[in-house]
């Protein structure tokens, strides 16, 4: 038997995880805990041209790590862009973006600590397919997760730099 809020041994192997379909960047469910301490572990595909919409988590920390490709990220004043290798942490509190910075497809593989956002990406994949254009219910499935979505200063110049197309919220 197994102490309580000690996840069970998991394992996901390369190719393996359930995706959830989100225009432009994708949301492939590696590992997931919602025990207390637990984390997620989500990989994102970013098309060329693609910026992820501002937003600002109030209960998790994300840690990016490039797979491939160039990212860019712009979390509150600060802006990078990282290649294959480059790490990141995203801090609950401020408002992030990523994008792809390059001219090929991108990934990444984000640890999101507390577990249990990645339902947020499996839902807002379903809300999608059935209507985008349903802004009460994707500010609704936000709102229920601590999620905040915004137009910071900063967006309209990263978009015309990195020949991004506008983010879609």
């Amino acid at each position: 038997m197994e102490p309580t809020g000690v996840p069970p041994l998991t394992i996901s192997m390369p190719g393996e995880g359930h995706y959830a379909h989100i225009p432009g960047f994708g949301a492939k469910f590696r590992l997931s805990s919602t025990v207390p301490g637990g984390i997620s572990i989500v990989e994102h595909p970013f098309d060329v041209g693609v910026i992820t919409p501002p937003h600002m988590h109030s209960r998790e920390d994300e840690y990016s790590l490039v797979l491939e490709g160039e990212i860019g990220f712009r979390s509150d004043n600060a802006e990078t862009v990282l290649g294959p290798g480059g790490c990141i942490l995203k801090p609950r509190g401020q408002v992030h973006a990523m994008w792809n910075a390059g001219d090929t497809p991108g990934r990444i593989i984000e640890i999101i600590v507390p577990g249990g956002f990645q339902e947020y990406f499996w839902e807002l994949g379903d809300l999608l397919a059935r209507d985008a254009s349903d802004r009460s219910a994707l500010d609704e499935l936000a709102g229920r997760y601590g999620l905040t979505y915004s137009h910071p200063e900063w967006l309209d110049d990263v978009v015309l730099r990195y020949r991004l197309n506008p983010p879609r919220r």
